[in-house]
């Protein structure tokens, strides 16, 4: 960032780029992003894993009067973006889960009064109707949506708490919107819109998916310990290694640190904050070359030297694939992306459709046990709260443990019921006089000064905390600690109120017959339509072996590109001609796209100047497909080649 002092008034986009992140010009399709954000249009931006999505709504944050209100889904992303651009010395809050109603309220203030340009807000947030009128007294000037194919029941990761964004959407009508994703069908990017109210003059921008030096590879095996520890050992630099599974996760990460003398970690949603925090951080440092991880970890995560990227196990859309694998080579440098197939890999894929859409028998039946679990008569229940144990029902009833919870989710879907899973933190607020916290009678100094030091606000109000993280900071024991803590309330030094992790079910309608409850196509069959038509692209993926393996995923995402990469493994593979597969792939499509365009003659010559392989490799290509590939009907005439693919 340059010392000198800027005029925002005056300032253009480059120059806010240049003065406050350093760099001397955007990247593909921010500048136009920002300018049409800047002369007030609803506007859309579809930037690939890497493509600088931030820069398109901090760069015209800055130069418009007021504030941006950025709504994004991870708590962690929040908190590095607003230190991010503190760290600039630009004015930024968060309003999260974590924060009690005190600590809201002040920083609603300083939004207000403080000249703060942006506030990073969770969707979750959005359904409070008295947060929604706090945000109205806010000089908000645009309304970011990161993450914005999660408003889409089209997407992959639809979540409903992004619907909030519509009552937010109606209270500021003319506030323009800038929605933002990496990873989005054309499909969703048209349902986005139209969700969002897009109007006739919003405009939509769209970065290439296209990765020039990635190359992705499928490598079909039993044996994936194997096969990794083999790519391991040959692609040198920095890894990422994704699992489906916790366990998963952290058995490869012993078995790559014990068996093949690699330094690893491993990183899932169980971990604390802390200890989240702290094996990233060393990740990121080149501590550990290698990171095994579920799809929690990635998002936000910018390294630009991951060399390799291996999927143990595929996710369940090519949209998660996309995203996951796109995080190998950001710096532009030769990269690879390695899924690992077994014979069995596809059955499992169908499997976990099965087991996220259980038939509606087994979804009646479930609703018909919870009410006996929870001892709920015919015609009662409406509106009554429990608090559930899942894995003990599952137990006492003898029920299917992969399909009951998916079962559950249906019916909170179809409206029978809610289910609430509360995974906040305990919750701790110093009750004495900050003098008073270090007499000797109080004890505990340890503990209190690991408090003061990790948790801002424990004065003023409530604010979660984390035992496990605190464990680690002091040495003791997550019992040890909760002992203290609970020591220091009865004292009177703080008011400690340890998490419950039991979630709880509210009944939305009285129990009744199973078979007069409804299931909503919204909440059963169209959800598993597209679940079953991105499950079945992954499986097209994984088992064709005849196209390139970048132009499946481009296609996938609406883009067709004219050449075959030649990196992966389909373009690398040698025919019995001898040739590169992508130079035959490539002379095919070529041959058939000049057909189709009125071309019944096309000259070798012709050929060579487009494609720009050696004149020998594509003559050789062009015999081999006359001759076995006789319904392109392909004639050699000199220098000619006579085109009359046969038609059905």
């Amino acid at each position: 960032m340059s010392s000198r002092h800027i005029n925002l008034q005056k300032a253009t986009p480059l120059e806010v780029l240049q003065h406050f992140w350093g760099h001397s010009s955007f990247r593909e399709k921010q500048e136009e992003i920002i300018s049409s954000v800047l002369n007030g249009h609803d506007t859309m931006g579809l930037l690939p894993t890497g493509g600088g999505k931030s820069i398109c709504f901090q760069v015209p944050g800055l130069l418009l009067n007021g504030i941006t209100l950025v709504i994004t889904p991870l708590i962690s992303l929040m908190k590095d973006q607003v230190d991010n651009l503190r760290s600039r010395g630009i004015k930024a809050a968060t309003i999260h889960s974590g924060m009690g109603g005190d600590n809201i309220r002040q920083t609603i203030d300083n939004c207000l009064y403080g000249n703060y340009k942006f506030l990073y807000i969770s969707p979750e947030r959005l359904a409070s109707e008295h947060f929604r009128q706090q945000l109205i007294d806010l000089p908000i000037s645009l309304l970011v949506i990161d993450e914005c194919h999660c408003i889409s029941q089209w997407g992959y990761d639809f979540r409903p708490s992004y619907l909030n964004i519509l009552e937010l959407r109606s209270i500021l009508p003319d506030i323009p919107v800038l929605a933002l994703t990496a990873t989005a069908t054309p499909e969703v990017v048209i349902d986005i819109q139209r969700i969002l109210g897009f109007n006739s003059t919003a405009q939509f921008f769209q970065r290439s998916f296209y990765r020039e030096n990635l190359s992705y590879s499928i490598r079909r095996t039993n044996d994936k310990e194997g096969m990794l520890a083999h790519i391991l050992r040959h692609v040198p630099g920095s890894a990422i290694v994704y699992c489906r599974s916790r366990d998963l996760c952290r058995d490869m990460a012993r078995y790559i640190t014990s068996e093949l003398g690699e330094t690893a970690t491993f990183f899932h949603a169980g971990l604390t904050h802390f200890e989240r925090d702290t094996r990233q951080e060393k990740w990121m440092k080149g501590e550990y070359r290698i990171m095994v991880a579920t799809n929690a970890f990635g998002m936000g995560i910018d390294k630009p030297d991951v060399r390799l990227v291996i999927h143990l196990t595929m996710p369940s859309s090519l949209e998660e694939y996309f995203q996951e694998a796109g995080r190998a080579g950001r710096d532009g440098q030769r990269s690879y992306a390695v899924a690992l197939v077994a014979e069995n890999d596809v059955s499992l894929l169908k499997r976990r459709l099965t087991d996220s859409f259980p038939d509606r028998a087994y979804i009646l039946h479930t609703y018909d046990m919870l009410c006996n679990y929870f001892g709920i008569g015919e015609g009662e229940g409406l509106n009554q709260s429990y608090d559930f144990d899942i894995q003990r029902f599952i137990r006492l009833f003898g029920m299917r443990p992969a399909q009951t919870k998916p079962a559950i989710d249906i019916m909170a879907l179809s409206g029978w019921l809610e289910y609430n899973e509360d995974d906040s933190s305990s919750r701790v607020m110093i009750t004495c006089k900050r003098e008073d916290l270090y007499k000797a009678e109080v004890g505990h100094d340890t503990l209190l000064r690991a408090l003061l030091r990790s948790y801002t606000g424990l004065f003023a109000d409530y604010v979660f905390i984390s035992e496990q993280d605190l464990a680690l900071m002091t040495g003791y024991t997550t019992d040890e600690i909760y002992g203290f803590l609970t020591a220091l309330t009865i004292q009177g030094v703080l008011q400690y109120i340890p998490k419950k992790n039991i979630p709880r079910i509210i009944f939305r309608v009285r129990r009744e017959d199973p078979n007069y409850l409804k299931l909503p196509p919204s909440a059963y069959q169209e959800r598993y339509d597209r679940a079953e038509k991105r499950i079945t692209s992954v499986i097209n993926y994984l088992t064709e072996d005849t196209l390139c393996r970048s132009r499946q995923l481009l296609t996938y995402f609406g883009e067709e590109e004219a050449l075959s990469c030649a990196k992966c493994d389909v373009c690398l593979s040698t025919p019995s001609v001898g040739l590169k597969h992508y130079i035959l792939e490539d002379c095919k499509n070529l041959l058939i796209s000049a057909y189709q365009n009125g071309q019944e003659i096309i000259s070798l010559q012709e050929i060579i100047n487009t494609l720009k392989y050696n004149a020998s490799d594509i003559l050789l290509a062009i015999r081999f497909l006359s001759v076995e590939v006789p319904e392109l009907g392909l004639e050699i005439i000199g220098d000619l080649i006579r085109l009359s693919p046969q038609t059905e």
